[in-house]
């Protein structure tokens, strides 16, 4: 008797993509095989640029024989945030949370989508705060977290809902930007699983060798029934792609994807 295959689990990965100077065609070519190695569900995609640069991944992967299909929303800043998902996967009602940006053209709105992958149903926000590791740069993530917590806060009591992911490029560093990660978690609501259940500590590759946590994941703490523990883990895609990790920085990207594994078969509401 033969046994019908049910997939029970699906990963979920967030990636900064460094389009912030051109992507040449190599460096496409790169990220669509990173991509396809990775064979996540769901993938949030940081520094999109150009708008276009998104199909152009979705049509490498096609020919790899990977379907994928995208929701975007345009920014007033040319980097964009977007959410590559598989065939199957349900990705509705994107939006933004308004003045995320600070009323800055300059900077991004935090994005969200309603997401669904089997019985698992979460609202995912991705997110790409202010970089820089000085005090007027922390001061504007300050505030750019205090929009988004009040929008994750309200979304627990207003709405009621206990599923949301929260991801993307931080521009934080635990234990350094401790005032960020206070006004991002909400009332007390954010579980921030990159800053402990986390065995590397570095997403961000700098020049000579040098590294940090710049990137993060969390999801609310009444979510973790549905969370596999410990499967959070910095994508090793310059090992599998056999690069070293300067070679890596300059070809694909300078940040490493987050990866975390979730059940499916169930859902917590």
């Amino acid at each position: 008797m033969l046994c019908k295959f049910v997939h029970t689990t699906a990963k979920v990965a967030a990636w900064n993509l460094a389009g912030y100077n051109t992507i040449s065609p190599v460096r496409l070519a790169n990220q669509v095989e990173g991509l396809a190695i990775l064979d996540a569900e769901v993938i949030t995609l940081v520094e999109v640029k150009p708008f276009t640069h998104m199909q152009a991944l979705i049509n490498g992967l096609a020919a790899k024989g990977c379907v994928y299909e995208s929701v975007m929303l345009p920014q007033t800043s040319n980097l964009n945030i977007g959410v590559l998902f598989k065939k199957g996967v349900k990705a509705t009602n994107p939006r933004f949370i308004e003045d995320s940006d600070l009323g800055d053209p300059k900077k991004r709105k935090a994005l969200v989508v309603d997401m669904k992958i089997g019985k698992f149903d979460f609202i995912l926000i991705a997110v790409h705060l202010k970089s820089g590791r000085n005090a007027p740069q922390q001061k504007i993530r300050d505030k750019q977290c205090k929009v988004i917590g009040q929008f994750i806060t309200d979304l627990r009591d207003v709405q009621k809902r206990e599923d949301i992911l929260l991801m993307g490029d931080f521009n934080m560093i635990p234990g350094e930007d401790v005032s960020n990660f206070h006004h991002l978690g909400g009332d007390d609501i954010m579980n921030f699983l990159s800053s402990w259940d986390l065995q590397a500590r570095f997403s961000h590759i700098l020049p000579k060798g040098r590294a940090n946590l710049l990137d993060g994941f969390a999801m609310t703490r009444t979510f973790a029934t549905e969370y596999i523990r410990g499967t959070l883990q910095l994508f090793p895609m310059h090992w599998t792609m056999d690069m070293g990790r300067e070679k890596f920085r300059k070809e694909v990207s300078d940040h490493l994807p987050f990866v975390a594994s979730f059940r499916i078969d169930k859902s917590k509401d």
